[in-house]
Parts: C-alpha cells; sequence; structure tokens
C-alpha cells in the first residue's frame, strides 16, 4: 500500500454509503417476506409472484420499463434538487403541471412529427421549471423554508392543471374528465409489441447522463455540491450562493417536468390524471437510495419499479394486497433516514482501517 493519499476514513465512508442503503433494502425485504407469510394463507404463491412475476412475460417486464422511464426522470430532479440542501418537495407538482403543459402543446400546435414531441417536452420543462423556482426563490430571497412552500405549491399546480383540463382542454365527448386527444405527431413511438415501453427511455438515459456529469463533472456542480455541505465556506470562497442554488432548481424543476411530458405524450393519448400521480414523491425514495448521485438512480428507480410490478401482480392473484409495497418503502426510509444505524459498524472499520495505516507507515 502507498503511503501517500492514504485516507482511511474516506475509504470507509465510501464503503458505508455503499452498504447502508444495501442493508435497509436487504431488511425491508426480509420483514415484507415475514409479513407475508403471517398474514398469507398462500405464502409461497405470493412471494414467488413478487419476485418473478414481472418476468413472466413480455408485457409484465414492459410495465416494469414503462415505470421506470418516470422515475429516472423524477429520481435525478431530486438530485440536483436536494444537492444545494433545499428540500424542494414540487417536483410532484413539477411533474405533473408539465404534463399540462406538454398536453397543451401536443393538442393544440400542428408541428412536423419530429419536432412536435420535442416542443411538447420543452414546455413541460419550462413549466416544471417555474414550479421548482418559487420555493428556491422564497427559501433565499426571504427564508421561507422550500420543504413547507413547495408542498403546498403541489396542490395549487394540481387545481391549476385540473382547471386547465376541465375549462380549456377538455373533450366533451369523453365519458370521463380528460383532454382532448393529443394529435399523432405529438405522441412517443412504442418500442415493444405488446407494451406501452416507449421512446421516451432513450431521453430519460440521456438526462441521466446529463445529471451526473452535470452534478460531477462540471464547476457548476461542483459549486451546487459545495453549497449543499457548507453554504457559508460557499460564500466565503466567492460563490454566489444564491444564483447557484436558484439555477439548480430551476435545472431539477425542467427535468421533472420534462419527465411529466414524456410520461403523458409517452403512455397516453390524452390527459387523464385526476390527482397528483405520485412519480416526484417516489423520486426522493430513489435519490436517497442513489445517495444523491444520478449514475446510480437507473439501479435504484428499477429496483422500485420491478418491486412495484411484482407487488401489483401478487395482489392480482394472491390475498397480499399491493400496500405491501408502501411497508418497503417506509422501512428503506426509516432506516436510511435513523443516524445511529450502522454507526457502531462504521465506527469500528474506521478505527481498524486506521491502525492498519498507521502500522504500514510504520507509527505502531
Amino acid at each position: 500500500m502507498s503511503k501517500k493519499n492514504i485516507n482511511p476514513v474516506r475509504e470507509v465512508e465510501r464503503e458505508f454509503g455503499v452498504i447502508r442503503p444495501l442493508i435497509a433494502v436487504m431488511f425491508s425485504m426480509i420483514l415484507c417476506f415475514i409479513i407475508i407469510f403471517i398474514a398469507s394463507a398462500e405464502p409461497f404463491e405470493a412471494l414467488k409472484l413478487l419476485i418473478t412475476g414481472p418476468l413472466s412475460t413480455v408485457r409484465r417486464f414492459g410495465n416494469v420499463i414503462e415505470t421506470w422511464i418516470p422515475f429516472m426522470f423524477t429520481g435525478c430532479a431530486i438530485c440536483i434538487l436536494y444537492s444545494a440542501n433545499v428540500i424542494n418537495m414540487a417536483a410532484e407538482g413539477a411533474f405533473f403541471l408539465g404534463g399540462v403543459a406538454a398536453s397543451f402543446v401536443a393538442i393544440r400546435f400542428a408541428l412536423p412529427p419530429g419536432i412536435h414531441p420535442l416542443a411538447a417536452i420543452l414546455a413541460g420543462g419550462v413549466a416544471g421549471s417555474i414550479v421548482c423556482l418559487i420555493p428556491g426563490y422564497l427559501e433565499m430571497k426571504f427564508d421561507a423554508k422550500a420543504v413547507v412552500s413547495s408542498l403546498m405549491l403541489n396542490y395549487v399546480c394540481l387545481y391549476v392543471g385540473l382547471y386547465v383540463i376541465k375549462f380549456v382542454l377538455r373533450d366533451p365527448k369523453a365519458g370521463f374528465i380528460a383532454s382532448e386527444k393529443f394529435m399523432p405527431t405529438a405522441v412517443l413511438s412504442k418500442l415493444i409489441k405488446g407494451s406501452n415501453v416507449h421512446g421516451g427511455i432513450f431521453i430519460a438515459v440521456l438526462v441521466v447522463v446529463f445529471s451526473y456529469l452535470y452534478l460531477y463533472k462540471s464547476r457548476w456542480g461542483y459549486s451546487v455540491r459545495i453549497i449543499g455541505k457548507n453554504p457559508f465556506f460557499a460564500k466565503y470562497s466567492g460563490i454566489r450562493v444564491a444564483s447557484v442554488v436558484v439555477s439548480s432548481q430551476i435545472l431539477g424543476g425542467f427535468i421533472a417536468g420534462a419527465g411529466g411530458g414524456v410520461q403523458l405524450i409517452g403512455m397516453y393519448d390524452r390527459f387523464q390524471y385526476q390527482q397528483l400521480p405520485q412519480f416526484g414523491f417516489d423520486g426522493i425514495l430513489i435519490a436517497i437510495l442513489a445517495k444523491q448521485n444520478p449514475k446510480y438512480v437507473p439501479l435504484t428507480g428499477f429496483f422500485l419499479a420491478y418491486i412495484r410490478t411484482g407487488a401489483e401482480i401478487m395482489s392480482r392473484k394472491t390475498d397480499v394486497p399491493y400496500e405491501i409495497v408502501q411497508v418497503v418503502q417506509a422501512l428503506i426510509i426509516m432506516m436510511m433516514a435513523a443516524q445511529l444505524f450502522l454507526q457502531k459498524w462504521k465506527h469500528k472499520k474506521i478505527v481498524a482501517a486506521t491502525r492498519k495505516v498507521l502500522e504500514i507507515q510504520g507509527e505502531v
């Protein structure tokens, strides 16, 4: 081992950052299995469907991919929003209103096939940017905590969006509250026959790559992360804290809003949400498991999409309700939020690693 650049604490912290979420997921799944064994009359069939159900047919695996696509958008959005240490919960409202804005462009504007979906997605992104800008600006300008204002703003977005659908875009011929149908030129093409997997998956992958490069390979992302760790240090280092924070909220909101647009024109032929779809809140769990690093978002998003699809199949075929997934999610969040979870193990690892380094350096 080289004597240069030996930092046992950093190595243990990196290892701890990987192991902690894995153990949280493992414990949560084990407890989920125990609950199923206690509550179900056919636990083995239920577990089989939960674990292997999404792989049983092309359509079911397609359902995993369909759910995975919006998870990548909202997961990356939350990574950027939270990296500046601003707890902005408005990604949910940005996703919803982004879908409304994209629907407006998909219905009201006649554009060429290649440009029309792009214009709809950009409109969704702009709407999402405006939504997430508001809590970030209020916190920077008036010290109004974003966690409170953003939660309330989500419901403002819901009712503004429903107003637009009911009184501007509503299709009177539909038997329920829904918009007019999207123009065919605005809809993203399907990729897998027999499923709703659409071209938005390529856009989602590009968003993941861009988000990672922005946060970890650019000076703007470095500034955001420095502010998130120590805003006072960032300020006295010459970083314009307020402008950097606000710009990160705009970018995170754009990604969430664009995700809403992709979801609408990729999955549906008209806007038909009647309530918040919860993808923004799902993005929080995905970002937590990904350690706010976009490169891990596809993996954590796929895990959540997989167990969601498995739980849906299990609930249709057995006596175990779909809400078992909510138990898993709650347990994961509780374990990740608990400051003392695995701390004793981490401290022991740090002490052992430090002693080993000192022995190598001949100081013990």
